[in-house]
Formats: C-alpha cells, structure tokens, sequence
C-alpha cells in the first residue's frame, strides 16, 4: 500500500490534467508580478521532493506535521511555479452605488510542497496556514474569493472524497489524494501554473471565527455545477487538518480601481469590503494574520524596478 502511495506521489506535475472544461479566465490590467511572491526564499536544490518530504512527516501527528510544513514552506521548499501567481478579479457596489473592481493575485494550486515535478499539497491548521501567510506577505481567501478562483480557474478539477473516518487526519490519506489528484493528471495536456480549483476545501476568513471562538473556518470543494461540497463551517478547531483541507495563498498586495492598496486594507474598510466578503468587514483580520506595514509600498517599488529593466 505505501509503496503504491509513494509510486503515485512520483507522477510528473508536467504529466497531462483531467478536468471539466474552464469557462474562461477573468481579464485583468494589473499583472500578478514577481515581486508579490518575492518574500518566498528560493528552493535549493538539497530540498527534498514531496515524496522525500511524506516519508518524512509520515508518522508525524498533526501538530507535528504543521510545524515541519510551516518551516518547509517558509524556507522556501515549494515548486517554483506556485509563485507565479494567477489574477482573479470581483466586482462588487458599495452601500452608496459606487462601482468596485478588485483583482486578487492567488497561487494556482494549493500549498505544497516539494519540486515542480514531484511535490506534496499539504493541508494545515488554521494557526499554521495564518503564520505563514503572514510571514511571506500573503492572506487566507474569504469564501467569497474561493467562488471567484472556481469560477475562473482554467481548469475545474472534480473532487475527490475519501472514506470517513479518524484516518482521514493521517499523513497516509493526504498522500492518497495528493495522488488521487494526480491521477486526473493524465487526462489533458497542461502546464504546471495553470489556475486550478475543485480539488479541495479551503482554509477561509470568516466572521462566524468571531461567534466560535477556537475554531476554524473551511469551505468550498466545489463540483461541477458551481456547488460547494462545503458550506461555511467552524465544526473542527484551529489545529483540525484533514486530507480534504488545502490552503489557498493570496497576495496582500492587490488593484481596487486602479489603485494598488492591501487585502487587509479593503477587507477591514466598512465600505470596501463587499467586494471581497459576503459577510461584511472581517472584523479580527490583524488579530488572525498580522498585516506587514510598508508592504505595498515596498511592493510597488519592486514592481517600478522590475519595469524598468
């Protein structure tokens, strides 16, 4: 059984993806530069492969896994084309009629970690996936993004629910569905980086954290009508991971009407914020991912620079 596990988790990323037909990608005049995922280290190449990595977190217990994820993650240990991040744009009026267009840069796959040709998507608790958000300049989605990603993903991955039980919190079933998902990848020919979405819950922002204090909030897996598997929950605590769960980063730095401003920024503004939250202003952003001040305007100096070469 492990031995087939691994054999699977070997499947090229650059091997061929099945999936339902995309219904187009949004267009965007802000570009997803290279300088929103500039605070990623590089991956060496004494890293291991996610194969190398789930055999060592194999008998790890959550929170122990979390940490080794984390730290993997933070220095760097990710496929390079994660880091290409993808525009998703939302539109959205204000309480006073004023017309909203937001463009979010998000990566086109679930955490991960590992090469571009070998790699692991790691699910994480909610304290884990926030630290690491915040460390590297990014957030979490709120369920009103992860509509926005589905629908405008370039290729809709079906789901791909597992037995229930306690193993579905086990290192084994992460590495079943990581090659589960990779069995959809012989299906049609694309590169990695392409936008993908279907596959898994995500870990989300929700005000509901507020209401139920110590839980976390998922939602989403999508099928193929547009349906959530998922509805908005905070059934499981802030260092609940299953196999199901995967962690959508999203830039900090994001367009709102032209203007290059923060996800934090737009998502704590009483006004702004419908553009990117069905629930109104998430009230205990900072509290949940800390904002890193200066951010934009060391984004957009990076950005001016990288113009001019």
């Amino acid at each position: 059984m492990a031995q087939r596990l691994c054999t699977a988790l070997l499947l090229s990323c650059s091997a061929l993806l099945w999936a339902v037909p995309f219904q187009g990608h949004a267009q965007s005049a802000f570009t997803c530069r290279a300088a929103l995922s500039a605070d990623i280290p590089p991956r060496t190449a004494h890293m291991p492969d996610g194969s190398g990595f789930a055999h060592r977190i194999t008998e790890l217990v959550r929170g122990q896994r979390d940490a080794q994820t984390a730290r993997a993650v933070s220095s760097g240990d990710i496929p390079d084309f994660l880091r290409r991040l993808k525009p998703v744009v939302l539109h959205a009026h204000t309480s006073d009629g004023r017309t909203l267009e937001a463009t979010i840069c998000v990566m086109p796959d679930y955490l991960a970690v590992g090469s571009d040709r070998d790699f692991l998507r790691m699910p994480m608790g909610f304290l884990a996936a926030a630290e690491v958000a915040s460390r590297l300049g990014f957030v979490l989605p709120t369920p009103r993004m992860v509509d926005a990603i589905y629908h405008q993903s370039e290729r809709h991955l079906l789901p791909q629910p597992l037995r229930a039980g306690p193993q579905m919190r086990s290192t084994a079933y992460i590495t079943r569905h990581n090659a589960d998902i990779f069995a959809q990848v012989r299906r049609l020919a694309a590169s990695p980086g392409l936008l993908l979405a279907g596959h898994k819950k995500d870990v989300v922002l929700s005000n509901r954290m507020d209401s139920h204090p110590g839980r976390m909030a998922i939602y989403g897996w999508h099928q193929t009508d547009g349906e959530p598997i998922q509805p908005l929950s905070t059934a499981h605590g802030l260092d609940y991971v299953d196999y199901s769960h995967g962690i959508r980063l999203v830039a900090d730095v994001m367009q709102l009407n032209g203007t290059i401003t923060s996800v934090h920024k737009v998502l704590t503004d009483a006004k702004l914020s419908v553009v990117l939250s069905d629930e109104g202003p998430i009230k205990n952003l900072e509290r949940y991912i800390p904002h890193r001040r200066g951010r934009v305007a060391q984004t957009q100096n990076a950005m001016v620079a990288w113009s001019g070469r």
